[in-house]
């Protein structure tokens, strides 16, 4: 099963370090993607509606899902975390 996660961060974001340490504390790897550091990254999470970080985007099987925030058990459901 292959799965992919990006999540938009930005530096002065406590909630996106928390979930940072969250994702490592269960060895899920992901790209992140600062979203003070490049423009592009800005107008991606516009395009997903939304307006705070942070914003992740799981792709798994071939289907994409998209967590606002820090929801620690929508991740864990779509990650398939015990």
């Amino acid at each position: 099963m292959e799965q992919r996660v990006i999540i938009y961060t930005q530096e002065t974001c406590p909630p996106c370090f928390a979930q940072k340490e969250w994702l490592k504390s269960n060895n899920i790897s992901f790209e992140e993607r600062d979203i003070r550091k490049n423009p592009q990254y800005m107008n991606e999470i516009i395009g997903l509606g939304a307006s705070a970080t942070p914003v992740t985007v799981i792709t798994k099987d071939g289907s994409q899902e998209v967590v606002m925030g820090f929801n620690q058990d929508e991740l864990q459901s779509i990650l398939a975390i015990d």
